[in-house]
């Protein structure tokens, strides 16, 4: 363990200080290193000094090797001969190999798909340059349209303007690319099996299971992500089970244990085992794709299960870290990759931890298999939570129960969906049945996720970085330290409930909350909207935009009683007003999905369209001067007063300003809910001579600088709310737009400041609307 953590230090610094900072811990190293041999060689010292002297020995020698292999490949990169060219933005082509299948970036930001490629640089040439030769990492920012079905091990040529790396993990520069691939080699045949393998498997999920189901399997299985929506991606993440989505040393473990099982049912040796379980991860590496990744956890599952096999588990520790030492001989990069060091510690976990774990459960009379299927879980949450907390700046307070509930059908889902790929090429009729097998364990996993994050107050922020990393793990410690002494036990046991009876009351079930006869709600559904207007029916609602988030926009509808939506509205189709709809949807009646004019993005209308067909809820169309009525609740609709079908679905702004403009008739009086119409729709609106006044308006588009003042004068609302998400990058809203607003006499108040906004009858005798905030906004969008 001390060569490990000595050779993984010696790496961070490597990439992380230069080259120069490697040469110096080597030379500390080594003469280390020499001390102790000499020390050795003349016979001196008891036993104890001699078992110190080995450990210095082996732990410089480990630290040498590494820190030598680390620094040049850091010098390696610093004398590129691209390096020069990624601050100044030059224009390059590049020739590289594909190295990992390319990921989608996800953002709630108006455009066509991009993803992110990752490759090994065969040549090039920058600028006008001559054409060079020349090995190194590289990752393209590129345009999802002809990347990304692209394969690794396929030999493409790319065009694009060069920028400097944000991580030190060896990579020489970014390319940011705008076209298609220049020219695409061929895919090699391992690949190219393994993306028939893949490609079975998400067919059969999409034709047998519902749309966020057929999605998470392959994800589950063989860590492709790629069908996985952006809502249920950010549930999962609150809820502490993104790690279920990538290819872990735990899949491994398990597809390899299943085999393992068999092998001892069927009363086989050791050794026979031991080779079918080798094929069987080997299989599994070619299904997963064997990326740097795989590969990685294939290494680390492969430990487990060998130590387990032969019965050796006081050998699994030694074996880990010699797996981290060669891994980091092969690739320093590894050293400041969040994905190696959470595949380590889970590994640690599910051997060090998990069988303490298993027989305390067991003491308390739990079945051995109950007890291993929820130790393995718990162990490698706890033990990767300061990892985690670094990377996200936020603690999950639910990840524990999430992961206890979803820990029973992980291992079976995987299995069954393993098979599944394995007979989908040939078979197709046999995956559908395997598919639908692991079908019920798939929708729990969703239902607990949402379920999850649709608690309130399930994260709560935490220092992020190194320091919030290992602060967290500080606490992580001492809480269990204190947990072993009985007397201490008492006074963990008091902190947390004291902290509960604190917590609940005011986050959990906020007193007062939801207010009497409240009349409309602006949900704090981060960087989007969300607007709940109420009818004379308890606990039935209309619904106008669903946010990007289905477990934000669910877990307001919950704290509010909402049972029954009489209508969702949606007045655009950007992400941020539809990506919620599922968590909307879910687990209510709903009498329709009504939509303006506008058809694009048209990938985004499947989805909506989709998912409103799952919930039987029948497409509305809105047109300008339609009129709806429920008890104590009027709609009519203002615009868009220039109906477009389809716009430049690339276009933001165009997209925006095909927006339905709606009034809502309240008992507080009017609610003006112009979406996210722009300067194009409010001069339209203008122009036709429409009644804009109400007494409350949703400030457009967040609070952005795209609106007209005299739109915003020409309401003459009293009460303006701004629906938007804390922290956002774009800067909303805009100080000017929100001076304007208070100087023309209205009242404004933020989601991201107050959370959701409840609008209320004034107590006051004039009557009147009033504003009560429930607080509590969500976490800064930028630590995820």
């Amino acid at each position: 363990m001390p060569a490990a953590l000595a050779s993984w230090g010696v790496a961070v610094a490597a990439l992380t200080a230069g080259w120069g900072a490697a040469a110096v811990l080597v030379a500390v190293a080594v003469v280390a290193l020499a001390v102790a041999v000499r020390r050795r060689g003349a016979g001196s010292g008891a036993s104890r000094a001699s078992g110190w002297r080995a450990v210095v020995i082996a732990t410089g020698g480990c630290a040498a090797a590494v820190g030598l292999v680390a620094g040049l490949g850091a010098f390696t990169v610093a004398s590129h001969p691209l390096r020069p060219a990624t601050g100044t933005g030059t224009s390059a082509r590049l020739d590289l190999v594909l190295t990992a299948d390319p990921q989608p970036v996800r953002s709630s930001v108006p455009g066509a798909g991009r993803v992110v490629v990752r490759g090994e640089l065969l040549g090039g040439q920058v600028g006008a340059g001559v054409t060079w030769r020349a090995g190194g990492r590289v990752v393209l920012l590129a345009p999802a349209d002809g990347w990304a079905t692209l394969l690794p091990g396929q030999v493409v040529s790319a065009r694009g303007r060069l920028a400097p790396p944000d991580r030190a993990d060896l990579t020489v520069a970014v390319l940011q690319v705008r076209g298609p691939p220049r020219a695409v080699g061929p895919v090699p045949t391992a690949q190219r099996v393994a993306g028939d393998l893949r490609g079975g498997l998400r067919d059969a999920a999409r034709t047998v299971l519902a749309e966020d189901p057929a999605g998470l399997l392959p994800g589950l299985v063989v860590g492709d992500t790629s069908g996985i929506s952006a809502g249920l991606a950010d549930d999962f993440r609150t809820a502490g089970l993104t790690h279920l989505t990538a290819v872990s040393g735990t899949n491994v473990a398990i597809v390899c244990g299943a085999v393992l099982l068999l092998a001892r049912l069927g009363r086989l040796g050791p050794r026979t085992a031991a080779l079918l379980a080798a094929l069987a991860l080997v299989g599994f590496v070619i299904l997963a794709r064997p990326s740097p990744s795989v590969l990685r956890a294939g290494v680390m599952g492969g430990i487990t299960v060998l130590a387990l096999a032969v019965g050796r588990r006081r050998s699994v520790v030694p074996a880990l870290c010699a797996a981290v030492i060669v891994l980091l001989l092969v690739d320093p990069g590894l050293a400041t990759d969040p994905g190696f060091a959470l595949s380590v510690l889970a590994t640690g976990a599910l051997v060090l931890l998990a069988p303490g774990v298993v027989a305390r459960l067991r003491a308390r009379g739990l079945p051995v298999g109950i007890a291993e299927a929820l130790a393995v879980p718990v162990a490698a949450h706890v033990a990767t939570a300061p990892v985690i907390a670094g990377l996200s700046g936020e603690v999950s307070l639910v990840a524990v129960v999430a992961n206890l509930l979803a820990a029973p059908v992980i291992a079976p889902v995987t299995v069954l969906g393993v098979l599944a790929a394995a007979v989908a090429p040939g078979r197709t009729a046999a995956a559908h049945v395997l598919v639908w097998l692991a079908g019920p364990g798939v929708s729990w996993l969703v239902w607990v996720a949402r379920r999850c994050a649709a608690v309130p107050g399930a994260t709560f922020a935490w220092p992020g970085g190194a320091a919030g990393a290992l602060a967290l793990a500080a606490v992580v410690v001492l809480v269990a330290a204190a947990l072993r002494w009985r007397r201490l036990r008492a006074v963990v046991a008091a902190v947390l409930v004291g902290t509960l009876l604190v917590i609940v009351p005011t986050r959990v079930v906020p007193p007062g909350w939801p207010p009497e006869k409240w009349v409309m709600v602006a949900c704090d559904v981060g960087q989007g909207d969300g607007l709940v207007l109420a009818t004379g029916e308890p606990g039935r609602a209309v619904l106008v935009d669903a946010g990007p988030d289905a477990g934000a926009i669910d877990g307001c509808l919950t704290r509010l009683g909402v049972r029954s939506l009489a209508l969702v509205v949606l007045t655009h189709l950007h992400a941020d007003h539809v990506g919620g709809l599922a968590g909307a949807l879910s687990g209510r009646s709903v009498g329709g999905v009504a939509l303006g004019p506008a058809r694009d993005p048209g990938d985004t209308l499947v989805q909506v369209m989709g998912r409103s067909a799952a919930a039987r809820a029948p497409l509305v169309a809105l047109g300008r001067g339609t009129v709806l009525r429920w008890p104590g609740l009027a709609l009519e609709v203002l615009g868009p007063v220039r109906p477009t079908v389809h716009v430049d679905g690339e276009d933001g702004t165009a997209v925006n300003d095909t927006s339905v403009v709606l009034r809502a008739h309240t008992p507080v009086g009017r609610v003006l809910l112009p979406g996210d119409a722009e300067r194009s729709s409010q001069s339209a609106l203008l122009g036709s001579g429409a009644d804009l006044h109400a007494e409350i308006l949703k400030v457009p588009h967040h609070g952005s600088r795209s609106s007209l003042p005299m739109f915003l004068t020409a309401v003459h609302a009293a009460l303006a709310l701004v629906s938007v998400g804390r922290g956002n990058t774009y800067g909303h809203p805009n100080p000017g737009i929100l001076g304007l607003l208070a100087r023309s006499g209205a009242l404004v108040r933020r989601t991201d400041e107050s959370g959701d906004l409840a609008v209320v009858v004034s107590p006051e005798p004039r009557g009147g609307p009033a504003v009560v905030a429930r607080g509590d906004p969500r976490p800064d969008p930028r630590r995820r």
